[in-house]
């Protein structure tokens, strides 16, 4: 109930503005919705219900309509983000290889489960099933940065060095 108390805050004090110039570039237009709730994540890193409900209003768009579209993509999050994203490959190279180890460690260390993101909104995990880098295996993303070869040990120094 905190950490909820603590989004709602959190969105209480969103700056629109820059929104608003999202808005301005497609006013008037049809099949706008995804390409809006790109732009929007892209500023907010996901989609806030304030903004929504803003977008909603300003472009006349029902509020069912952009939640259907953001809840159908798995490119859209309705839930803030960490800071650092942490994507830990569980495919079948990366598993055979021990990836469930490393999954293990990084729930243990940072405390939550994949698809979690740490209350200080440092970190969010998630477990992917390929991250096309079977050479490498096991594999994990960590901000868009690819590292192979992982172990435990090797995956701490890496949220170390962050």
């Amino acid at each position: 109930m905190a950490e909820l108390q603590k989004q709602q805050a959190a969105e209480e004090t969103l700056d629109l503005a820059p929104l608003d110039e999202i808005l301005e570039k497609y006013a008037g237009r049809k099949g706008v919705i995804i390409p809006i709730l790109q732009e929007t994540q892209a500023v907010f890193g996901y989609l806030p219900r304030q903004a929504l409900e803003h977008i909603s209003r300003k472009m006349h768009i029902p509020l069912s309509d952009l939640y259907g579209v953001a809840t159908f993509y798995a490119q859209f999050y309705l839930t803030r983000r960490g800071k650092h994203i942490i994507r830990c490959c569980d495919g079948t190279a990366c598993h055979v290889r021990g990836a469930s180890k490393i999954i293990d460690t990084l729930q243990s260390h940072l405390g939550i489960k994949p698809g979690e993101t740490t209350p200080d909104y440092e970190y969010t995990l998630e477990v992917v099933y390929c991250l096309g880098s079977c050479g490498l295996s096991p594999v994990a993303v960590v901000d868009e940065t690819v590292y192979g070869h992982l172990t435990p040990q090797k995956m701490m120094e890496i949220l170390q060095g962050l």
